[in-house]
Order: structure tokens, then sequence, then C-alpha cells
């Protein structure tokens, strides 16, 4: 038996380039960690244990390790023993300080010997704390990538990310078998830290998106038009998003399918906000949605589809001042 598992694919790798159905191989023998079973990274998981990998996994609520199927599932008790078990771990985790910890804490990943072990950092973080996470594992021998992903809950299950990669060339050729089990396309934007500043690119119009809609919506809501009806027409106009029209349930209040909370919205905005400051970039718009969150976080929807700042704006316009 070959020791080598085809991976075949078709998809695009680095910006417009075309790379139609060739083989992608990775030495059976290699071991996968995987860090972070939440909303994103359990289907994640998944997905690789469905197409032939096998995992040792870490969660800090182990209760979550108990959702993945299959046999090929190891289930560690802190991050030390992922580390010391694998040689290619993946982590996608709440945020900057949970990515510290979890790498740099007392049973992290770097507490044990991880020479020649590569670490791919996928969650939502500041560029500065890549590079950060990047200079910890070279000086213990490691190598580093940041490559957080953009795609919800139904794209992770289904392999149709877009990852955004940080890194060098080769520590990306390394990591492409597996990557190309959970991505439709894979974009190499540069050095470490240039993966996370692009996933806060794309966030920042997404957010902004929705609260332009909540703006909008009061407007019209105040001047007698139904939310129905508004939501109806703007999804067959210019003014609607790809994901608008799966959304219009959510805002409704006819469904509660949460696949980006309004606490991780809030989230990525204070990091968007850190980093305009500083490149000293004026983001009156991005401080504008920041509030939002803040209040919606305030009045108990943190774990609410962002969506849900549409509804809550309208409502809070309908209070009596």
């Amino acid at each position: 038996m070959s020791k080598y598992r085809p991976v075949y694919v078709s998809k695009t790798v680095g910006v417009g380039t075309a790379i139609l159905l060739r083989p992608r191989t990775m030495d059976a023998a290699v071991k996968l960690g995987f860090l972070g079973l939440g909303k994103m990274g359990l289907p994640m998981a998944q997905r690789l244990l469905n197409t032939g990998f096998s995992l040792t996994v870490w969660n800090r609520t182990v209760e979550k390790a108990d959702r993945l199927a299959g046999s090929a599932v190891e289930v560690a008790e802190s991050p030390a023993r992922v580390a010391a078990t694998t040689d290619v771990v993946l982590s996608i985790l709440r945020g900057d300080d949970a990515a510290r910890e979890v790498f740099n804490g007392p049973e992290g990943l770097l507490s044990v010997p991880v020479e020649g072990k590569l670490f791919i950092e996928m969650s939502t973080l500041r560029a500065q704390t890549a590079r950060e996470l990047a200079a910890s594992c070279e000086e213990h021998g490691a190598q580093f990538m940041d490559s957080p992903v953009s795609g919800t809950v139904g794209p992770a299950a289904e392999g149709q990310l877009m990852a955004l990669v940080g890194g060098d060339e080769a520590d990306l050729e390394r990591a492409t078998p597996v990557l190309d089990v959970l991505t439709r396309s894979i974009v190499h934007v540069g050095p470490v830290g240039q993966g996370s500043l692009m996933k806060l690119v794309i966030n920042l119009p997404l957010a902004a998106y929705w609260q332009s809609l909540a703006e909008a919506t009061a407007m019209g809501h105040a001047g007698g038009l139904d939310l129905a009806l508004m939501l109806e027409v703007m999804k067959n106009s210019g003014a609607s998003l790809a994901a608008f029209p799966k959304k219009i349930p959510e805002i409704l209040g006819e469904s509660q399918n949460v696949t980006f909370d309004i606490d991780t919205l809030h989230k990525d905005v204070e990091s968007i906000l850190a980093t305009g400051r500083e490149f000293q970039i004026p983001m009156a718009l991005t401080e504008t949605v920041l509030s939002a969150c803040e209040s919606a976080v305030e009045s108990g929807l943190s774990s609410a589809d962002a969506v849900a700042l549409v509804r809550f704006f309208i409502d809070s316009i309908d209070e009596p001042r």
C-alpha cells in the first residue's frame, strides 16, 4: 500500500492562478492536530475526518469533542499534548488572547519540543499577534503560517472556505494537502501577518453593511414602510449582498440560525479599529459599527447572529425617548 494519500482539487492558488485537478499528497504518517471546536472549528475538524485524516483534537470545553463522528480522533487533555503527538497543527480560536494562551501558556503548544513542526493558525487575529506567534515558534525551531478563512458554518462543512495565507511558500506547500480539503480557494497574500490583515479587510465591509442596513430599514420603518417588504425589495436590488437573501428569516425573527454571532463581530471590529489606528487611518464608520455592537452586547445579544443588529436598531428607535 502506498504511503501517500492523493487529494484531487480544482481551485485557485495565488491571485488569479487556476490549478485544474492535480493531485495533492501528504505522507500518511504525518499526524494532524486540531485546536478549537467552536462554530467553525467543529465542522472543519469533521471535514478532515470525513476525508480520511486522523486527528488529535483539543478544546477548552472537552464535551464539544464528543460531537465529532469517527474513530480516527483522539481527544487531548492540553494543547501541549497535541503538539507533542502531531506534526502539523491547525488552530481556530476565539481571538488574540486565546491564541497567545494556547501557544505560550504553561501547557501551551510551545511548552514541549516542537522543532520541525508546522503550526497553521486560522483564527481571526491582528497581524501583529500573528507575527508575535510566528516569532515564538521560530525560537522553538517550528514553522508558522497564519491562514484565517473566509466563510461560515455551511461552507466549512462542505470544504468551500477561502484560505488567506501569510507565510513562506515552502510552508504553504507543506500545508496545501490539508487546506485543499477545507477550501475552495487558497490565496497567498504575503508573509506572516498578511493573511490576518486581509481577513480584517474582508470583514470590515461586511460589518458596515449590516449596520447600514439597520439604519436604512429603521428610516423606512419610521416612515411607515413594512420591514418584510423593504427586505424583499432590497433583495432584488443593487443593495443586496450574496448572503443577504439567506439572512432575511433571521432579520424577521423567523429563524434563529447563527452562523456569525455578535460577540465575534464585536471582537473583530475592535481588531479592525486597532489596526486602523496603527496605520493612522480615519475610521469613523467603523467606530459607529463598534458602538452598535457594544450596545447589542450590553442588551444580551452576544450569541445572536450578526444580522440581529438590524432588528435591534429598529427596536431601539421605537423605544420612547
